[in-house]
């Protein structure tokens, strides 16, 4: 049965993330023009962190936590995996600056990865709230 919910949390993590990342892609191309890239990409990674936090918290992982509880979880998670996020995307420009949607993808990657582990185990954890478990 953990099997089944692993596969069917995944397939609706990486729904959420789709459109968590499209949320954050937007905000990013709207802004790269107009404020420094780290600026952006910081931005952009926050509103693609809303929608991901409410998806993922009623819907991938049906958690029952009181928000404030979960937020401050997902919120040390999210903090991490932006510094992540930004930094990724920072050294692959670096490296590649003609390619700025290079970094955006490497950023996304990692940070994805991180999320899903960090969500699946400590912030959304059917287990973490019961004694004995």
């Amino acid at each position: 049965m953990e099997s089944n919910s692993t596969k069917q949390q995944l397939l609706r993590f990486l729904v959420t993330g789709v459109l968590a990342v499209s949320t954050d892609f937007c905000a990013y191309w709207l802004m790269i023009g107009n404020v420094p890239v780290d600026i952006a990409k910081g931005l952009s990674f926050v509103c693609g962190s809303a929608v991901a936090f409410v998806m993922n918290k009623l819907w991938t992982f049906e958690h029952n936590s009181t928000a404030s509880n979960s937020i401050l979880h997902f919120s040390s998670l999210y903090g991490l995996t932006f510094l992540a996020n930004v930094s990724v995307n920072h050294i692959t420009i670096i490296f590649v600056p003609e390619i700025k949607l290079l970094g955006f993808v490497l950023a996304t990657a990692t940070s994805t990865v991180l999320n899903f582990l960090g969500m699946k185990y400590w912030v959304f954890s059917k287990h973490r709230h019961q004694v004995g478990s």
